[in-house]
């Protein structure tokens, strides 16, 4: 059976088998986001390589699609990657009156600005916990507008039909980076100056520099106010830039591998680049914390297995990492405090509660807290022998599959396809490792 095309509901055996070998990391699908909808704003033809296709990534195509961008893979100049050649007219227009968003986040918070540009009804779906995820920052925007829109009680469908203009946006600092980067993407293109004024310590920021680098890289200027990440001021009237890119390999995804190496034996992760703005590039700094025995070269990170330490884990401005620094904690020594992390509980799942049931299942001492997790290590290991389920979430089921190598028995997962959402091959990479699974249904 290919296990790249493994359905969403599948389920897999998984053996206690210790990790070691290479493995190239996926390109970052935050990154792949914002390349793509940069050069689908551009006006002309822009080639953007190194994509690691995923469900995510394949809804952001839609969207662009429905703004009258052009887009088709063609070879990549990497093995077992995807490049695309998007070509766009520089402005959004309405190609189509509604766009599927999938289960991705990051799609729609960054699609809704751009399609309240458009002076025309266009309606947003989405499908799983994406469905009630909230979207009130962009509807107090909306309000204070008077542009139109349309929800199921604040859930998606949700239609806009308006025309956004330039002007002072007001967020708080609580809310998802994702909002602040939807608006830098829109606000540009607006016929005014706009100024967006975070009214709070801005959480995340690290994925708001990721948009302004990446703004930059296309042509478009926007002045973060003393680097402060409290005003963000950009002149209207601007043009994105077409241009030929490649994507940065993933940290969040690469994390998995960082946090296997050190329950396994030794694993190489290539084709990282240390001086990426990705927030998940902290898992190294972390695990050196913890006491992991890690070596870093020019585009790899290399871990070696031993006995791990607990820490405190901030999860503030790395969110995605933090399920599987908590399968390391679980068999770590002492205690691991994880703090601010309460949005991890509007994730796909809510993150703090499925690692809390699925591996306190195998056998882990786990106290799940308002805003965090407090751990109990166990360094002798797990237990296992028994069925956990991802939660629909694919970073639940990459989460479990690497502390499933320190379980004295072997765990069934369910849900194990949900990977595809944004590292379809995992689980060959997995097996590639000498991970051992069984595809049971």
């Amino acid at each position: 059976m290919d296990l790249n095309k493994l359905t969403q509901d599948a389920t897999v055996k998984i053996y206690p088998a210790k990790l070691q070998g290479t493995v190239q990391a996926p390109s970052s699908k935050s990154m792949g986001h914002r390349e793509i909808i940069c050069a689908g704003l551009a006006a002309g033809t822009s080639i953007v390589d190194n994509i690691s296709m995923s469900k995510d990534i394949e809804a952001t195509m839609r969207c662009l699609k429905a703004l009258d961008v052009a887009v088709d893979e063609i070879p990549s100049m990497l093995p077992g990657r995807k490049a695309l050649q998007i070509t766009g007219t520089g402005r959004p227009a309405a190609a189509a009156d509604s766009v599927d968003c999938g289960e991705s986040g990051s799609t729609l918070r960054f699609f809704i600005p751009l399609g309240a540009t458009l002076n025309c009804p266009l309606t947003f779906m989405g499908h799983g916990k994406l469905v009630s995820r909230p979207l009130q920052a962009y509807y107090d925007i909306f309000d204070e507008q008077l542009i139109q829109y349309f929800t199921d009680g604040g859930n998606l469908p949700l239609t806009v039909n308006g025309r956004l203009r330039p002007g002072i946006f007001k967020l708080p600092g609580n809310v998802s980076s994702q909002f602040v980067s939807g608006l830098l993407f829109a606000l540009p293109l607006l016929d005014g100056d706009s100024v967006i004024e975070i009214t709070s310590p801005l959480e995340s920021a690290a994925y708001v520099d990721m948009t302004l680098q990446c703004l930059a890289k296309y042509g478009v200027s926007v002045n973060n106010e003393n680097g402060a990440h409290r005003r963000y001021l950009m002149s209207g009237k601007q043009r994105y830039r077409a241009q030929n890119s490649r994507v940065e390999g993933d940290w969040s995804q690469a994390a998995f591998w960082l946090a296997g190496g050190s329950l396994g034996s030794e694993v190489v992760c290539s084709g990282v680049d240390f001086a990426s703005l990705q927030g998940d590039k902290a898992v190294v700094g972390i695990m050196e914390r913890m006491g992991a025995n890690i070596a870093c070269g020019e585009n790899a990170v290399t871990v070696s297995g031993g006995v791990t330490q607990a820490t405190v884990i901030d999860a503030a401005n790395c969110p995605d990492i933090i399920p599987v620094l908590t399968a390391a904690a679980a068999v770590s020594e002492g205690i691991t405090k994880i703090i601010n992390a309460a949005r991890l509980r509007i994730k796909e799942c809510d993150r703090l509660a499925a690692m809390t049931s699925e591996l306190s299942k195998m056998g882990a001492q786990i106290v799940e807290e308002d805003e965090g997790l407090t751990v109990y290590g166990q360094p002798s290991g797990l237990i296992g022998g028994v069925d956990v389920d991802a939660w629909n979430d694919h970073r639940i089921a990459m989460s479990l599959a690497i502390a499933a190598q320190r379980c004295r028995l072997p765990i069934v997962l369910h849900g194990a396809g949900s990977v595809s959402k944004s590292y379809p091959t995992f689980w060959t990479d997995y097996c590639a490792l000498g991970g051992k699974i069984e595809v049971l249904a």
